[in-house]
């Protein structure tokens, strides 16, 4: 139990950082394409506050599956609809993979601070790279196609149009088929199995230029 409760404090920052690139980057992408709505509705920051869904974030501390505040988005406001909904979507989970290559980037200095420092440094690394995994975690988590996740709304733009606007009618019940398979541990074994090895392939790849930047 003690060891639960330190991991999870450990994580609180972690996932206010990964919450936060995640949506910032949706709302960036929506006005570069053309909507301005993220922009207005005071999406476009740094500040965790306006991005933590309060449920999203227990479930992210506790089981290391969550979601943040949906950014708002009006396609209207969009050439092309769906492409640039799909792109938008996207724009979450890649930067969650671009902040975890960053961190990991810096795992040879971190590994030395780690081995070579007290209990604040120490802290410091545990910290970065619990943020790099749980970057992957939420980023592998919201590409699966289940409403709202970012992986529907990816699906939902490459089907026909036709049934593009009758699924969307239909995606508010998307959260409870995400909480029963949360629930019933569906999501448990195989998705985490795809996290891990996701988080432990970009350590490896960032290796070497770690390597080359910092030396082996």
């Amino acid at each position: 139990m003690q060891n639960f409760i330190t991991d999870a404090l450990f994580a609180v920052i972690p996932i206010l950082i990964c919450l936060t690139i995640h949506e910032l980057a949706h709302g960036a992408a929506a006005y570069a394409l053309g909507d301005p709505t993220a922009k207005e509705m005071g999406r476009l920051t740094l500040n965790p506050l306006r991005h933590v869904d309060p449920i999203g974030f227990l479930m992210l501390l506790l089981v290391r599956f969550g979601w943040a505040k949906p950014v708002p988005v009006d396609t209207r406001n969009f050439s092309r609809p769906r492409a640039y909904m799909a792109i938008t979507a996207l724009a979450g989970p890649v930067s969650n993979f671009l902040l975890t290559a960053l961190i990991f980037l810096f795992q040879i200095p971190m590994m030395r601070l780690l081995d070579g420092s007290g209990d604040i440094g120490q802290t410091v690394v545990r910290t970065l790279f619990t943020t790099g995994i749980l970057s992957v975690y939420l980023a592998v988590f919201n590409l699966l196609p289940i409403p709202p996740l970012d992986g529907s709304k990816v699906l939902f733009s490459l089907l026909p149009r036709r049934y593009y606007q009758v699924i969307l009618r239909y995606e508010r019940y998307g959260v409870i088929l995400l909480f029963a398979l949360i629930w019933f541990g569906f999501t448990a074994g195989p998705v985490r199995g795809v996290m891990d090895t996701v988080w432990q392939w970009i350590f490896e790849l960032m290796y070497t230029p770690s390597a080359f930047l910092f030396g082996g």
